[in-house]
């Protein structure tokens, strides 16, 4: 059943891409790669291949829509194993009921994770769940840890990365200790922060870095900060990068958007600052260029975090934000962003043709970290309006005791008549 599915679903497929030659995008071929782990299997698979990537699930349920979400899952897998089949990356999934004692012994914990074995290290994916952004995200792992820049070609193209951390080191040679030093501490944040190294004088000086020195440069910072104390062991440099893998101003990526917003890294008591802005409309690169400016003149602020999210790298999640936070993301916005329950408040920007300036922005982000601006706001406004509603309701039933009374001093008025 679970063949004809899936070669149903590759047929599918087939029947939207074109036939051109070179240009054919891949669709399941109907084979089975994917194979489920246990105890009996896991050394033989560990031995087998050079990366292991486990999906590990909660039983499936006989509840159809349980069971079509399962087997999205699954094809978006063996699409995987396919293109990459021929990189030594096996790819199997885990039962959390069938596999307990498995899981428990591999330190899975959450149902509906993806997790790749690297030798002594587990990797876990927190990305979007996706065919093109898991192939990415399996190249850059199995790549060395640490990439060589030999001239200044390859100097402009480490410049241009400017949205990623990353570190760049100047070494005598691949044989230094510093450098292995260097390359061991790559592995623990390998493919989320990029490593890089040079040997050559040149290089080193157009850098500005000196021997067994290694430069941390923050997204979007003009100048690196050059780590201090040289040379380093792997444990100082993993030590400096944990401390300092904050950055002022960052950019929402499909290869590790939960890890972003939810493990409290970048939030600050609970909230993101969060910017949308299009980088390809001109509109956007402007709001984005005052962002940098902004976290430029704020590196220094350690309360400070911005979170950016270009909407054409989450076409499928526009709608979603724009429901759910109320705004349009055809314009540049800024707001503050419970990562709970998803409130937020915006900053109010009445045109595209009359952006905040960097002096603006600056002091609306003081009154959302003082906490003059924060996302119970609206929550108050309601409560107010609330509150309005049952003075209305205490008036309307004093006007009631009221009538009542002259009744009353009516009736009585008339008594003494009589």
């Amino acid at each position: 059943m679970k063949r004809i599915y899936l070669l149903m679903v590759g047929v599918y497929l087939l029947s939207l891409s074109g036939a051109e030659e070179g240009l054919n995008f891949p669709t399941y071929d109907g084979k089975d790669r994917v194979v489920s782990l246990s105890e009996k299997n896991l050394k033989q698979m560990l031995k087998r291949y050079d990366l292991l990537c486990l999906y590990y699930h909660e039983p499936v349920s006989s509840d159809k829509v349980s069971q079509k979400q399962f087997q999205l899952k699954e094809i978006v897998l063996e699409l995987v194993a396919q293109v990459l089949e021929h990189k030594n990356i096996g790819f199997v999934m885990v039962d959390s009921r069938k596999e307990a004692k498995l899981a428990k012994r591999l330190g899975f914990s959450e149902e509906g994770s993806l997790y790749v074995l690297k030798g002594d290290r587990t990797i876990e994916f927190d990305g979007e769940f996706a065919a093109d952004v898991l192939v990415e995200f399996l190249l850059d792992l199995i790549e060395d840890p640490v990439e060589i820049v030999n001239n200044k070609l390859e100097v402009q193209a480490f410049e241009r990365i400017e949205d990623q951390t990353k570190l760049l080191g100047f070494f005598k040679n691949e044989d230094s200790e510093y450098y292995k030093a260097f390359q061991e501490a790559a592995e623990h944040f390998q493919p989320y922060i990029k490593f890089f190294a040079t040997f050559d004088k040149a290089v080193a000086k157009k850098l500005s870095l000196k021997m067994n020195e290694v430069g941390f440069y923050e997204p979007f910072m003009d100048e690196p900060n050059v780590i201090p104390n040289k040379p380093y062991t792997e444990e100082e440099l993993v030590e400096f990068v944990k401390e300092h893998q904050r950055p002022t101003l960052r950019r929402l990526r499909p290869e590790d958007m939960f890890e972003t917003w939810t493990t409290g890294e970048d939030d600050l008591n609970g909230i993101h600052i969060v910017a949308f802005a299009e980088k390809s409309d001109p509109d956007g690169y402007e709001f984005l260029e005052i962002l940098k400016q902004v976290a430029r003149d704020n590196t220094d602020n350690p309360d400070l975090s911005i979170l950016w999210i270009d909407p054409d790298d989450f076409p499928l999640l526009v709608a979603y934000w724009e429901k759910t936070f109320k705004i349009d993301l055809f314009k540049p916005q800024i707001g503050v962003v419970n990562v709970t329950d998803a409130d937020s408040i915006w900053m109010e920007i009445p045109d595209d043709d009359d952006l905040p300036t960097a002096e603006e922005l600056e002091d609306w982000i003081e009154d959302v970290l003082s906490g003059k601006i924060n996302t119970e706001d609206d929550d108050n406004e309601d409560e107010d309006d609330d509150g309005d509603d049952n003075d209305d309701d205490d008036d309307d039933d004093d006007d009631n005791d009221n009538s009542d009374e002259d009744n009353e001093d009516s009736d009585d008025d008339d008594d003494d008549d009589e």
